[in-house]
């Protein structure tokens, strides 16, 4: 067998190679212990425009896998990833097109440094190499290689949602980013309604690609250990102690419009407002680490939550009481495991997600016998296999508020039975689960 060649935009930087910390590294973690395996993309860094831009490649090799970077100059940053992939693809994805800030030129960059991306690889593909691109930075990357003679196998996973046919055709060319999408020999999606939109897309564009469902999924196992081991850490401890006993409330997001966080913050005000009972004796810590800081609507949104915070805390705080502990700064994920062990609920809400993986990690991380209550949003790619969750509508601000009071008076019985029913799913689809099925599907394609 060859290896296994994974491409994204982002490689992990070097200190995160060995325990890496986002999302795609985590899940990917497993895969790339199987073998000899190339993983290829940006590294990260911006260098100064020159005449004739042609970045070396940068190798790094960590036990059985090497890392391939370039640069990027800071107008393909620019117009790449900030533009077009966060600013055009990001919101029209999340089913946001009127926040789609549209300019040809930053299309034709997204293009070129996909093209890009194609050329410095391909002196790296040796035979039999399987490649797996992963995400809608990359779109147009397979079809980029086809051009320039690649007939490897070539499999795309999208980790984010994707939109209706009735919505994708506002991006300008859409029917065009899907004809490139045949040059893929599996395609991935993390819902059957996201694989039906992408589909029905592809029926109504003429074009001749399929796209199947692959769920993903966490490492449930390392996850408890983590959460139980953990509880024993000082910093652990120190929030333990901070609790005195009161029901604790967690919420984790990376800052982002599509994650609902007014909504939920309103959804809490009113939960204090309706059931004064839990005034003083609860409390709510969201951690929501800021990305995407220089975009204007990142920029309003962490404003609009400050503001929020701010005016629920001066309404119902008291001297020895604070209604929401708001940071904005990453924890490590060691200490967030435990963290929800500790939490007697999860706000999870999110207003449309590929998956979430919150929700698994929340249920993976609790103790049967005394398990807390997730709270999740019916948008979340995780819902329709959590429904023993308690399912919100994240615009609903007082469906948000009843889930919460539920959610702390629940019965101890109903809160073991909803966990003995989440619990399967989490530990039945998982990081390993998801590669597996993916490599699987894409070697079949190597043999059709």
């Amino acid at each position: 067998m060859g290896r296994l060649v994974v491409v994204s935009n982002r490689v992990p930087a070097p200190r995160d190679r060995l325990q890496p910390a986002g999302g795609l590294a985590v899940a990917l973690r497993a895969a790339l212990k199987e073998g000899s395996c190339l993983w290829f993309g940006w590294s990260g860094q911006q260098v100064s425009e020159k005449e004739g831009h042609d970045p070396e490649v940068s190798l790094d090799k960590v036990e059985n896998v090497t890392y391939a970077t370039i640069d990027l100059t800071h107008a393909e940053y620019d117009g790449f990833y900030q533009k077009y992939s966060n600013g055009i693809l990001w919101p029209l994805c999340h089913y946001r097109a009127g926040l789609m800030d549209y300019d040809r030129k930053d299309q034709v960059i997204y293009h070129n440094v996909n093209a890009l991306f194609a050329r410095k690889l391909l002196p790296l593909l040796q035979p039999g190499d399987m490649i797996w691109i992963h995400d809608y930075h990359l779109f147009p990357l397979g079809q980029a290689l086809r051009d320039l003679g690649v007939t490897a196998p070539i499999g795309f996973f999208l980790h984010i949602p994707f939109p209706p046919w009735s919505l994708m055709r506002a991006l300008p060319e859409a029917d065009a980013l899907l004809r490139a999408m045949q040059a893929y020999d599996v395609i991935g999606l993390q819902t059957e309604d996201d694989a039906r939109n992408m589909n029905d897309g592809f029926s109504l564009g003429g074009v001749k690609a399929k796209a199947e469902v692959f769920p993903i999924g966490i490492d449930p196992d390392s996850f408890a250990k983590q959460a139980e081991d953990g509880l024993s850490n000082p910093d652990v401890q120190r929030l333990k102690e901070s609790l005195r006993g009161k029901p604790f409330i967690i919420g984790v997001d990376r800052l982002d419009y599509s994650k609902g966080l007014p909504e939920r913050f309103k959804g809490y005000e009113i939960f204090l407002e309706r059931y004064p009972e839990h005034r003083g004796k609860v409390v709510y810590l969201q951690v929501t680490p800021v990305s995407r800081g220089n975009v204007p609507e990142y920029r309003a949104l962490r404003r609009e939550l400050d503001e929020a915070a701010g005016r629920i805390n001066g309404t119902y705080g008291d001297f020895d009481w604070t209604p929401i502990r708001y940071l904005t700064h990453p924890v490590p994920r060691a200490l967030l495991a435990s963290f929800y062990r500790l939490a007697d609920a999860a706000l999870v809400t999110p207003l449309r997600d590929g998956m979430n993986l919150v929700a698994k990690e929340y249920v993976a991380a609790q103790d049967k016998a005394n398990p807390g209550v997730l709270i999740l949003s019916h948008f979340a790619g995780a819902a329709p296999d959590m429904e023993a969750a308690l399912m919100v509508n994240p615009h609903d601000a007082d469906d948000i508020a009843d889930a919460l009071h539920k959610a702390l008076t629940m019965p101890d019985g109903e809160r073991r039975a909803r966990w003995d029913h989440l619990e399967p799913d989490v530990w039945r689809v998982t990081a390993v689960t998801w590669a597996r099925d993916f490599i699987q599907a894409l070697g079949k394609a190597r043999l059709a």
